[in-house]
Parts: C-alpha cells; structure tokens; sequence
C-alpha cells in the first residue's frame, strides 16, 4: 500500500512538471481484421488495410515571449498487433521549431509540404488504403523527409505555403526541395504539391475538394516523375455517424485503376470503426495482392 502511495505521488507530480512546461503525449491505437485475394483472413497491425498506423508521441511548445514559440515532436511507430515499435526509434517524427508572427522555422525528420499539400483534400485522411496515396504516392513520394530545414508561412485567410530544403550531403549528394501552396476556408480546399531532387524530374500534384454539406467532392491531376501520371475523383456522403467514401485513381500512363470504397462510423470524437474494401490496379499492384477486405477500430488519444 505505502508503495503504491509513492508511486501515485511520483506520477502526480510528473503531471504537474508536465503540464508547466506544455508537454503532452499522445498517440494512435488502430487493429483490424484484414483479408486479400490469396491470403486468408488475419489481424492486422499497419498494413494496408489498417485506417491508419499506430503511434505513441510526445510533443511540447514553450512561450518565449514577444510571440515568439519553441516546440518540440518526438513520435514512435507501435504495431498494436504485437507491440513491436519500428526499427528507427523516433521514425515517425523528430523535429524541432520555433514560429511566431513570422511563421514557422522547422528542423529535422517530419511529413512533407508534399503530403500536407494531398492531405488538405484527400478524402480518407490519407488512410493506409488511400487509392490516392497507394496509387501515386504524396507527389510521387514517400510522406517524410530527413534532415529538413522547413518554412511554413502564416495563414493569410485561407492562404498558405511550405517550402523545405534538405542540403546535399544529408541526401546522398543531392538536394532536394518539397513545397506546397494550399487554400483552406469553408467548404473550399485546394492545395499544389511539388517536390524535386537535384539530378531527377520534379514530382507534382494539384488537388481540390468542395464540401456541399450534403456530400463532399474531390479530384486532381497528378504527374509523379516517370511514366507514371494521371487522376483521381471521389466522393463522400455523410449520414449521421456514417460517412460513405468511394475513391478512384486512374494512372494513365500505365492505363491502372485503383478503387477504394470505406464506410465509417464515429463511436465517440476520438474512436471510429471502419470498414473498407480496396481494389489495387492489375498493372502495377503496388499492395501483392488485387483485392483487400478489412474491418477495424481507430482510437485517436
């Protein structure tokens, strides 16, 4: 008892430390029962057809006075399915920032202006069986960069951009830029998507989606380097608790479709079950497998 008693105390203390110097920790737990063509039905842990990959983050903000911010976002990658973390400890998010009237000024490892650029009007959340993701990538990339120096200008109503630079010897000996213009306000959202390694073609995006409130559209070009290029278009409906997703993504150049079709259904703000099923191109079959089934929960906390 008396052990238990120091141990509350320890912990309530923490908190205290915790919440003076603004740091919170949060995190994702998503589980689902999976099934593709030629393989039987499992659980799965951050695969494809999980909505999203699991997670456990801590990230914090200081006031420095005068408007000016330093914060901080350490993030690590949990398969809830055994409880194995990814290999690079911080894989998902290593940076460091400050931001003000200026903006933002961003260091190290985190997603893209690339990703946040298809994010803005993605219609899944940018699920791990986006049709749109799975099909051409986040303008042709993968959604996170090392060694990032990145600028995010102040909100000018609605308006925005990120432009991130990573020098040549933190890339192999090639630069590398990633940028993105977005405009988000009401029911509009559009967003550019454009990145580039010196040496190499430029990979764009130009998307947009518009909330009627009874339904919501979106669509855009994509034109990723290689042959590889085309568009996507979808819809949801919402009807109470549920939403209705149908997703297509056509490349063009290799003459594939992919097909996403998602119902979800909210439980609370923060925990949502998820139903999808995912048709990969015959062409290109970036998942192994032409048809994915799964069902699953999300808890966001």
């Amino acid at each position: 008892m008396k052990k238990s008693l120091i141990a509350l105390a320890v912990l309530a203390a923490s908190g205290v430390a915790m919440a003076q110097s603004s740091v919170t920790l949060y995190g994702v737990a998503d589980l689902s029962l999976a099934k593709a063509s030629g393989v039987s039905a499992q659980m799965s842990g951050n695969g494809v057809m999980n909505n999203g990959n699991s997670r456990l983050g801590v990230r914090g903000v200081e006031d420095l006075g005068g408007g000016l911010k330093a914060s901080f976002n350490f993030e690590q990658g949990i398969n809830a399915e055994s409880g194995n973390t990814d290999a690079a400890t911080f894989q998902r998010a290593a940076w460091l920032a400050l931001s003000g009237g200026f903006g933002r000024f961003q260091m190290g490892r985190t997603l893209t202006p690339s990703f946040f650029g298809v994010a803005a009007w993605e219609l899944t959340g940018t699920a791990n069986y986006s049709a749109v993701g799975n099909q051409f990538g986040f303008a042709g990339v993968g959604p996170r960069n090392n060694s990032v120096f990145q600028y995010t200008t102040p909100n000018m109503g609605g308006f925005s951009g990120t432009l991130g630079y990573i020098m040549k010897p933190d890339n192999g000996g090639n630069a590398k830029y990633d940028l993105n213009a977005i405009y988000a306000q009401g029911p509009l959202a559009a967003a550019l998507s454009y990145n580039k390694t010196n040496g190499a073609k430029g990979n764009f995006a130009l998307g947009a989606a518009y909330d009627f409130g009874s339904f919501k559209l979106a669509g855009s070009w994509q034109d990723p380097a290689g042959v590889a290029k085309g568009f996507t278009i979808g819809g949801t409906v919402p009807v109470g608790a549920f939403a209705l997703t149908l997703d297509i993504a056509r490349d063009t150049g290799f003459k594939d479709t992919d097909l996403l079709l998602e119902a979800k259904y909210a439980l609370s703000k923060r925990t949502f079950a998820y139903a999808a099923y995912y048709k990969d191109g015959d062409k290109k079959l970036v998942t192994g497998a032409k048809s994915h089934f799964g069902l699953g929960v999300r808890h966001n906390f």
